[in-house]
């Protein structure tokens, strides 16, 4: 735990150092991604384990709720991203993982709700977790596209996924940060690509 061993000042030049290094090319292609999902009305699916379902369970709510402005949230007429975090099935999880296996949590929602095109984010700080491989790999299988948050070596995920984001840090509080702290980019990016806001505004 860096945390730990490195004083505050050190630890937030630590984590500004680590941003800095990320693919920005990687972030881009997710906001494609989820913008494309939107565009062509596929369904986004997030999860994880632990505190990266945490993490799943943000972004699903960010992306449902703040692409659209506030005003057009009572908006029938809008167009809405269809997002769902596969973490917050909770009896459905108690139910797979008591009665076929905790490795089958993720795969078995995604084989009721998943369907060719659509877009899913599997986040794992190791990159090894066998119910978030299970699924990934059902979804390539499927024709979904993949798109996988990794951090230490990226672990098996890494070499799965279609498309991810690497954090090349062996240190979990930091790596879970990090997928979030630059999320929020990807979210704004989306909102105004949706909302034809900032760069993108119409001229």
């Amino acid at each position: 735990m860096l945390g730990a061993t490195l004083d505050l000042p050190t630890y937030i030049t630590r984590l500004q150092t680590e941003t800095a290094r990320l693919d920005q090319a990687e972030l881009v292609k997710l906001a494609d991604l989820i913008y494309q999902a939107w565009e062509n009305d596929k369904f986004v699916y997030i999860f994880g384990n632990g505190g990266s379902g945490t993490t799943a369970s943000h972004m699903a709510e960010d992306l449902g709720k703040s692409t659209l402005r506030p005003e057009d949230l009572k908006d029938e007429s809008k167009k809405r991203l269809k997002v769902l975090s596969l973490t917050d099935n909770l009896g459905w999880i108690m139910a797979v993982g008591n009665d076929v296996s905790y490795e089958h949590i993720f795969l078995q929602q995604l084989m009721n709700y998943g369907r060719k095109g659509d877009l899913v984010i599997a986040i794992s700080g190791s990159g090894n977790s066998p119910n978030i491989l299970a699924a990934v790999d059902w979804a390539n299988r499927h024709g979904l596209t993949t798109y996988g948050l990794t951090g230490y070596s990226g672990g098996k995920l890494k070499g799965m996924q279609q498309h991810g984001l690497h954090v090349a840090l062996d240190d979990m509080g930091m790596v879970e940060s990090l997928h979030l702290c630059v999320f929020h980019w990807v979210l704004n990016d989306v909102f105004a690509r949706i909302n034809h806001e900032g760069r993108y505004a119409k001229k």
